[in-house]
């Protein structure tokens, strides 16, 4: 795993914690990269591959499949990871564990487009959330 800081590292999680996260998720081999952006950054990118003018908590973008298992980034956007955090009264470690394995589920398939998507990658999410420790993040 890569780990990239656009942004100060102060208060974001280290690889370490990443890559237990994003190997709780994952089902077999990854490569990944994980980039932490400002406000900016998550804006152009959700504008370039989204067409949304606005950051986001996560992005992610898959690899084609690759000889090496699950591959592709996610990318965080920090200070809207923070905002949400304290508007939802949860640990921002608990809400950047969440959107890892929320984006590596993306990696794997998982979309919640569908009610009956959303359903199912919500409660996969709160599985593995729970075994790695942390609360259901939907409550």
């Amino acid at each position: 795993m890569a780990v990239q800081y656009a942004v100060p590292r102060a208060g974001l999680p280290g690889r370490a914690s990443l890559e237990r996260w994003a190997n709780a998720a994952a089902d077999g081999r990854t490569s990944l990269t994980v980039r932490f952006v400002g406000a900016a950054e998550g804006r152009a990118l959700n504008r370039a591959y989204r067409g949304q003018d606005h950051a986001t908590n996560v992005l992610t973008f898959p690899y084609p499949a690759a000889d090496c298992g699950l591959a592709g980034d996610i990318v965080l956007c920090a200070p809207v990871v923070a905002r949400e955090a304290r508007a939802q009264g949860k640990p921002a470690r608990a809400h950047f564990a969440h959107l890892v394995v929320h984006g590596v589920l993306h990696l794997r398939g998982y979309d919640h487009a569908r009610a009956r998507q959303a359903r199912e990658m919500e409660a996969l999410e709160t599985r593995i959330l729970r075994r790695l420790g942390f609360a259901d993040p939907y409550r």
